[in-house]
């Protein structure tokens, strides 16, 4: 049996458990956590190694400062197209009308009073004070960083720095080895996350809030079908391959709501499928900070559900679309610190809107946003697996950008 058919069976067992045996399935989490536990073991090393071998492996200086200009420009289109229709699907439906505000916000209270980085402590914190810590806490973009200033460095001793390469080189192919590894326990860790996720929400969870959670959805896909369809068409992905390199990779995004737990496969699979490694190693842990589609749009639809349900619950308040399109630029620039800000999506959400409602509305803030977190691993699930797929087609629209994506090999792809 086929890995994607191993875990879809493990997907359809956690479902079966979950529902039916709610107390085993809470009780098995701990083998989705450690599942979760290893992928993430892998991603430092990987990221490291991949980018030296990349850059100091032969590659161009210039070259890697073109590509990640074109990159970031890509990053900032697609994620502002997300915003919108995000913004869109949520003034068609509206969610948030009748919805009636009320009880105790709880800790989110509390958390309402941070806010996300802004762009200069976002900048600042891509440079990190020590490689090991960013390495300890799994942060991406400093690993990224510190990665790609070593690979000049390398590069910059010549030949004194070949061994350096060649360990690099052999590091990343145990890594991948060590990734092939561990997806053989994928089945148990998808099997245990569904059936703790179920057996801790139960299924009747998405008789609440259902209208929100099936606008999301059915925003996800609109976004997915024409703005990422589109940029398949112009880069002439060819379809069906990409779907059969990708499809695993998603799949786990979704179920354990984790993007690192996808990443090393992910890369893997775009390599295989004709993406230069170098171009894999930086497109795709830059996509984890700066190209997160299902999560702007996330951002923007339940920004203006909040909005919605104030008005709902205060006749005398209303949000118009002017209103509503300044918040979208605010979510433009705070949800570009979403990889550095621990729960992050939470944390921009309420800031956003503690900067948007009135002085005597603000608690309405955490209260409507303490509503939704009673169905945001649902949300997460959608949003997290599209963050998968934009960054994975992201790698080969640079590469095609580049002209170094081997389309015999992405046609061959099985």
């Amino acid at each position: 049996m086929s890995l994607t058919k191993q875990i879809f069976l493990g997907l359809i067992l956690g479902v079966i458990i979950g529902q039916y045996l709610p107390t085993f399935g809470e009780s098995i989490g701990w083998l989705r956590d450690i599942f979760l536990h290893l992928i993430k073991a892998i991603i430092a090393p990987l990221v490291f190694s991949t980018i030296v071998v990349g850059i100091a492996g032969g590659g161009d200086v210039k070259k890697l400062g073109r590509m990640g200009a074109k990159s970031i420009i890509y990053f900032e289109i697609v994620t502002t197209l997300a915003l919108f229709i995000g913004l869109l699907a949520v003034n068609l439906t509206q969610p948030g009308a009748g919805v009636v505000l009320t009880g105790d916000p709880g800790t989110l209270g509390a958390i309402a009073q941070t806010h996300p980085k802004t762009l200069i402590e976002t900048i600042v914190h891509v440079f990190p004070t020590s490689i090991i810590e960013a390495m300890a806490t799994g942060d991406v973009l400093q690993i990224v960083t510190f990665s790609v200033i070593f690979a000049f460095a390398v590069n910059a001793v010549g030949e004194r720095g070949r061994p350096i390469v060649e360990w690099c080189n052999s590091l990343a192919q145990v890594m991948f080895s060590f990734t092939n590894i561990i997806m053989k326990f994928a089945p148990i860790g998808v099997g245990a996350a569904m059936a703790a996720t179920i057996g801790h929400m139960g299924s009747q969870i998405l008789l609440h809030l259902g209208q929100l959670i099936l606008t999301l959805y059915a925003a996800l896909i609109v976004f997915v079908v024409v703005v990422l369809g589109a940029v398949m068409a112009i880069a002439r992905v060819p379809l069906v391959p990409f779907i059969r390199a990708i499809r695993e990779p998603f799949t786990l995004a979704f179920v354990t709501t984790s993007s690192e737990s996808a990443l090393p496969m992910a890369m893997e699979r775009m390599e295989a499928f004709g993406v230069p490694k170098r171009i894999v190693g930086f497109v795709m842990p830059a996509g984890y900070s700066f190209n997160l589609d299902g999560t702007t749009l996330y951002l923007s639809l339940a920004s203006v559900f909040v909005m919605q349900a104030v008005a709902s619950t205060n006749p005398g308040f209303s949000f118009d679309i002017g209103q509503q399109i300044a918040m979208m630029v605010a979510l433009m620039i705070t949800s570009k610190g979403v990889a550095a800000v621990p729960r992050a999506s939470i944390v921009i959400l309420l800031a956003t809107l503690s900067s948007f409602l009135p002085a005597d509305l603000k608690h309405y803030g955490p209260m409507a946003v303490a509503m939704i977190f009673g169905v945001d691993e649902l949300m997460d699930m959608a949003r997290t697996s599209v963050n998968l797929l934009g960054n994975c087609l992201a790698t080969i629209v640079v590469a095609r950008w580049e002209g170094e994506f081997d389309e015999k090999k992405a046609r061959a792809y099985s």
